[in-house]
């Protein structure tokens, strides 16, 4: 496999697989980094891709860097990106996972995208801190007063919260497939098949799985659905329009 590192604005970045003028977009999820895109550049290359994966801020090799993992500075990132993506690349494709679908819903709402993939993507980032409001015995008053709380899991902001109410996720109008473990307890199944129902999205639920897709079978389910769904590309763009 063919991996140029470069760094675009700084972040550190990997474009994988032989020249194509077809290109993936690889978002990670909270503990990733770009080099876990390995998996899925294989299979984007057996397809005519490539890839490209990059640290989002605090992690990778950036995990040492002061600078958050907010929504602020991931739409950033990956307007970054998109812009080196559109000088080099004639046709763009997104992969994302978890809080980097989050991201890219807010980034990438408007752009050219031919299709999306999303896994166990968060979709409402309100009902997620709603949880974890429940989940830390954290008040909305509490939080609004001290406008930071470190959790075990996340730092709750005031600031994030008042983003993530004000900026629902309303247009979402690229082709999308999103593969869902019913074990997720990040995001309820409801708010999964409400999104994939309203955005006209290909969703796939696999029952045994939880939102990190890391068990022994995990690889093969997430494997089998990304080879599908190549296929379904293929018949997608075939058709006569």
């Amino acid at each position: 496999m063919e991996r140029n590192l470069i760094l675009i604005d700084s972040i550190p970045t990997v474009v994988w697989g032989k020249e194509s003028e077809k290109i993936y977009i690889y978002v990670h999820g909270k503990n990733g980094n770009k080099e876990e895109a390995l998996f899925f550049a294989n299979i984007a290359e057996r397809k005519g891709y490539q890839t490209i994966s990059f640290d989002l801020p605090s992690h990778g090799e950036r995990k040492n860097e002061d600078i958050e993992c907010n929504i602020w500075n991931g739409i950033h990132d990956l307007e970054c990106i998109w812009k080196y993506v559109q000088r080099n690349w004639d046709k763009t494709y997104l992969y994302a996972c978890s809080i980097g679908a989050y991201f890219s819903l807010h980034a990438y709402k408007n752009r050219n995208i031919e299709k999306c993939l999303f896994l166990s993507p968060i979709l409402d980032m309100d009902y997620l801190i709603h949880n974890m409001f429940s989940w830390f015995d954290v008040s909305e008053n509490e939080l609004k007063e001290r406008q930071k709380i470190e959790t075990q899991i996340e730092t709750l902001s005031w600031k994030y919260y008042q983003y993530v109410k004000e900026n629902p996720v309303q247009h979402w109008d690229i082709p999308t497939a999103i593969m869902y473990g019913s074990k997720d307890i990040l995001q309820s199944i409801e708010i999964v098949r409400h999104f994939s129902m309203k955005f006209n999205c290909q969703l796939c639920i696999s029952k045994e799985s939880e939102h990190s897709f890391m068990s022994d079978s995990d690889r093969k389910i997430v494997t089998d659905w990304i080879e599908e769904v190549f296929e379904s590309l293929i018949l997608y763009k075939s058709k006569p329009i």
